[in-house]
């Protein structure tokens, strides 16, 4: 809610009927409907500064998350009052329509049933205050005292104009705060993604994350960070919006998983801190999104999907830890600079003001440095969310898109004057701000230039021509000038190649998954093919609208929100332009030598009689399908982001059925965003061989032709399991596409077990499982030898002190020093500090958020970045062998699994569920030519352990341990047992091939 001063105690209004939620018993709700979501009220949410929808965090309980979360999911998954629309489906429209008449009619009549109705009985979210202050680890100490001196110069307005994005629009940027002339502090500039630099002019159209995760290349992931951190620099842009490690792929339909890795933590947590280390190596800061739970699309914002509230993720406890939060603990400890908090609520409360999630577990557990910042329109409330741990505002304007209406800028300044923000929170908020600025280098003058020296941003995100509106945004602004530099980024001599690194990303990111009859590699010379009797060349066909370019052209489509043509990248904010796309069939053509082959194409996915007819010419003919998904704010052809299913889309299935009873040799190419149902035809005989291409960006058709001709040996593998059916995922798997309340409730029921961790509890055989991918050469393990470090207890060592942050000055300044300079010329949506007047601060008692006044209790699981320091020493070293057995140059990923002790209790005597097994590292081997390479790899404290909800902390289980050495979660041929109980190193079988 937007801040105001606290004097008028009347019911806060500023979203819906359901955003204020008080349960305090004397709460006046009589006039819930008659709400104005622009202005509104200063009272902040009582339950944890959100919504008093009681959730799994259970201060009651256990100081933290409720002890048996998983209980109350289950009750509430019950409780769940529309999951039965779907059937039959003639009923839909009627049942949709009465919803909405439905939920109309309650908020229109007001009272207190609206809230009283929707929300869960059982469970409080706990409150955690005050927001842990930043500076206090080694490595930011330098930045802390640089950002400190600057900050303590500062005024209270040019202190929040740090804070608060000037509107949707107002700058080049998609993100841009405000400036601080005086002291030579820029407007920061903010830019998506975590795929390239979208709305910029020339920059590297990179592959997807799922398709970097797909390369197990920790090397690439790197790199290709690096590429992106430079291009941003070369472009003015200060902050990147990625990675994105959120979602994980809990939903295998989810429709932003493709921006992430891969469906495990670990791998996830590795390629976001390799992404981030490479960007930020450039002096770029890194933004890792989103945080956290936002599974699925549908239902992620308040009103987008006609719900007045966006859905809760309810995670236990344990899950959040050992799932979710994992790969940001490792992104914090990468040193990442920024934080992004999500749209969804968490526990049912907002993710963005939620006191736990961002001060608790981000900044105290997770020691984080750097500064929060919420998603586009995320930020629901002003003094909740100050309080709850935000730093800064993004895009700047309030409850509606562009509305200029923000929740902090001038209300903010009145805040703190009225003391419902203490000072000491805004000095807080703009240190880490600022001491992020300092840690990144962006204070050297020659690597960031001023805007008055020829810096800052030097493109538009609004405009691709030479000159525009320097405020778009603004309605009353008709100043232009300069905007696009068309500064050239991607192949320079001090960054190098981008193209090249792309193709060879892409390249790694192709899986292999059938080889029948060692069909692959093809031979572009066709020496040694039998030709097709009857024909005087060999004939490929090349088949499916996925092998050419959109006809519109590549970036005809809003955000690439549409399927058409061959897919390089999914849709929404996480796509970008791209500068070019190379399509398979003009590579499969130009690769084929002209004198031997005679190539010919088949565009469409939908006339079968015609696919048949020229495949039964064919020797060999290759098809290409594809599967699309986004942002929930586009859709196409019925997608509304998140996926409707798992199968092919565009009739990919029947293409590929048609193609093989016509085609003995047939070989499918699958462009996907993620897990893809295979099963009408992966079986067929004809179907030799299958290529998971998934997102490869500008290089694509480069990248199949060097897989295919055996140029590059395949070495990409699965970062998610591809089930034989839906359902196999589980029964929690699925997209929530109808609203079961007026807060939408999705339960994480199913807790620790997401994809190959949940085949394996239920002993499902997938079609590929996780980490799974072929090679043209075979490979084996052998001499596997583990050995731990040390003694092993059940706890970390004692958290460090770490230390003080600096001392800032907290006093109030006059309330005239924030009004508004005279003369100043004001454009109209754009985001100020000032006040209008200084009547309007009036201090009184104000209604803190329950628990704000009682300081919390810090984490014995934190005390550095990422965790308790002492999570992150090596406590187990894996050494091996690896062979190459074939003849040709290839590379192999080497995986580590831990199965943990059986009949782990804990300190009740009560019984802890484990996981069948759990990935914990890996590495990427290259052999030029033949060869046997050692092995090893090293696993700390944090992976042997895990998250005991009664203790609050990472607890090694004691006894014996099952180490899995080997190719994919189900091609393990090595293991070996050592016990933590003992400290003995057991030994294990000797040999494993592959």
């Amino acid at each position: 809610m937007p801040l105001k001063a606290p004097e008028a105690y009347e019911l806060d209004r500023s979203e819906s009927p359901a955003m204020d939620h008080s349960h305090d018993e004397d709460s006046d709700v009589s006039d819930v409907d008659e709400f104005d979501p622009l202005r509104s009220s200063g009272r902040p949410y009582t339950d944890d500064a959100s919504q008093p929808i009681r959730s799994v965090f259970d201060s009651e309980k256990n100081g933290s998350f409720s002890k048996q979360p998983l209980a109350w999911l289950d009750t509430q998954r019950k409780r769940g009052w529309l999951q039965r629309w779907l059937i039959p489906s003639r009923f839909c429209c009627v049942l949709i329509l009465l919803f909405v008449a439905t939920l109309v009619l309650l908020l229109s009549a007001g009272g207190i049933w609206v809230y009283k109705a929707a929300v869960p009985d059982d469970g409080e979210s706990e409150p955690w205050y005050p927001t842990p202050r930043g500076g206090t680890v080694e490595s930011w100490k330098d930045a802390y005292k640089k950002a400190a001196d600057l900050v303590g110069q500062m005024t209270l307005v040019e202190k929040v104009n740090i804070t608060s994005g000037i509107g949707w629009s107002m700058g080049m940027c998609v993100g841009n705060t405000g400036p601080v002339d005086r002291l030579g502090f820029p407007s920061l500039c903010l830019q998506d993604g975590p795929l390239g630099l979208r709305f910029v002019d020339n920059a590297t159209a990179w592959p997807a994350g799922i398709t970097v995760g797909a390369t197990w290349n920790k090397e690439l992931m790197y790199e290709r960070g690096k590429g992106h951190g430079f291009e941003a620099k070369k472009k003015g842009i200060n902050v990147i919006l990625g990675p994105s490690m959120g979602p994980i792929g809990r939903l295998p339909a989810g429709g932003r998983n493709w921006e992430g890795f891969g469906s495990d933590p670990t791998l996830q947590g590795i390629a976001a801190a390799q992404t981030i280390k490479g960007i930020q190596d450039t002096g770029v800061m890194a933004t890792a999104k989103h945080y956290v739970g936002n599974e699925q699309e549908h239902f992620r914002q308040s009103w987008e999907w006609g719900t007045p509230n966006a859905i809760s993720s309810n995670i236990d406890d344990r899950a959040m830890h050992e799932i979710y939060a994992w790969p940001f603990a490792d992104s914090v400890r990468a040193g990442v600079a920024s934080v992004m908090c999500s749209y969804n609520q968490l526990n049912n409360s907002y993710a963005c003001q939620n006191s736990k999630l961002m001060n608790g577990i981000l900044k105290d557990e997770m020691g984080f440095q750097g500064f929060v910042q919420s998603d586009w329109l995320a930020q629901r409330s002003g003094v909740a969310s100050a309080l709850a741990g935000l730093d800064m505002t993004m895009p700047g304007d309030g409850l509606k898109w562009a509305d200029g209406n923000s929740l902090w800028g001038a209300e903010l300044t009145k805040a703190v004057l009225n003391t419902s923000v203490p000072m000491e929170r805004l000095n807080d908020m703009v240190t880490r701000v600022v001491a992020a600025w300092y840690q990144l280098g962006q204070d050297d003058k020659d690597e960031w230039p001023a805007v008055a020296d020829r810096g800052g941003p030097n493109f538009s995100s609004w405009t691709d021509d030479k000159e525009g509106e320097l405020h778009p945004g603004s309605p009353n602004s008709k100043e232009t000038g300069v905007v696009n530099k068309y500064v050239p980024v991607r192949k320079t001599d001090e960054s190098g190649d981008h193209d090249a690194l792309a193709r060879k990303i892409a390249t790694e990111g192709i899986v292999l998954v059938k080889n029948s009859d060692s069909m692959l590699p093809l031979n572009r010379t066709g020496k040694g093919v039998v030709y097709k009797a009857g024909t005087e060349k060999i004939k490929v066909g090349i088949f499916g609208e996925d092998a050419f370019p959109n006809p519109n052209g590549n970036n005809a489509c809003e955000d690439r929100g549409c399927n058409v043509g061959t897919l390089a990248m999914g849709w929404g904010s996480g796509a970008v332009e791209l500068p070019y796309l190379v399509s398979s069939w003009e590579t499969l053509k130009a690769n084929f030598v002209e004198d031997r082959y005679e190539v010919t194409q088949w565009r469409y996915n939908d006339d079968h009689e015609g696919a048949a007819s020229m495949a039964s010419e064919q020797r060999t003919c290759i098809v290409f399908i594809n599967s699309d998904a986004g942002e929930g704010f586009l859709s196409w052809d019925g997608i509304k982001g998140d996926r409707n299913d798992l199968h092919p889309q565009k009739n990919g299935d029947a293409l590929v059925k048609n193609v093989a009873e016509h085609c003995e040799n047939t070989i499918v190419v699958v462009h996907t965003v993620g897990p893809t149902i295979l099963e009408e035809w992966i079986e067929v005989p004809a179907v030799k061989a299958v290529m998971i291409a998934h997102l490869p960006g500008q290089e694509s058709g480069n990248a199949i032709a060097d897989v295919l001709f055996g140029d590059v040996n395949p070495s990409g593998r699965l970062p998610y399991t591809i089930a034989k059916k839906e359902e196999d995922y589980g029964p929690s798997s699925g997209i929530l596409f109808y609203p079961n309340g007026i807060v939408p409730q999705q339960n994480f029921s199913e807790g620790l077990y997401i994809d190959y961790r949940y085949f394996d509890k239920h002993d499902i055989e997938p079609r590929y499982e996780f980490g799974y991918g072929l090679s043209y050469v075979d490979f084996k393990l052998n001499s596997l030898v583990v050995n731990t470090r040390g003694s092993i207890g059940e706890l970390p060592k004692g958290r460090p002190k770490g230390l003080k942050p600096p001392k800032m000055d907290d006093s109030l300044p006059s309330p005239e020093s924030a009004l508004w300079p005279e003369g100043m010329r004001k454009l109209k949506k754009y985001i100020y500090p000032y006040i209008d007047s200084t009547s309007d601060i009036k201090k009184g008692a104000y209604p803190y958020p329950r628990g704000y006044g009682r300081a919390h209790e810090l984490s014995p699981a934190g005390g550095g970045e990422g965790g308790n320091p002492d999570l992150f020493e090596t406590a187990v070293v894996v050494q091996a062998s690896l062979t190459n057995l074939g003849d040709i140059p290839a590379a192999c990923v080497v995986q580590v699994y831990i199965s943990y002790p059986s009949n782990v209790t804990d300190t009740d005597g009560e019984p802890v569920d484990m996981p069948v097994k759990v990935l914990r590292a890996f590495e990427k081997y290259y052999f030029d030519e033949p060869k046997r390479v050692p092995v090893k790899l090293e696993l700390t404290r944090r992976d042997l352990s895990y998250w005991d909800v009664k203790r609050q902390n990472w607890v090694i289980p004691q006894g014996e341990f099952t180490l899995h050495l080997g190719f994919s979660s189900r091609d393990l041929p090595m293991q070996s047992t050592f016990s933590t109980l003992l400290g003995l190193n057991l030994r294990g079988n000797q040999d494993g091939a592959r």
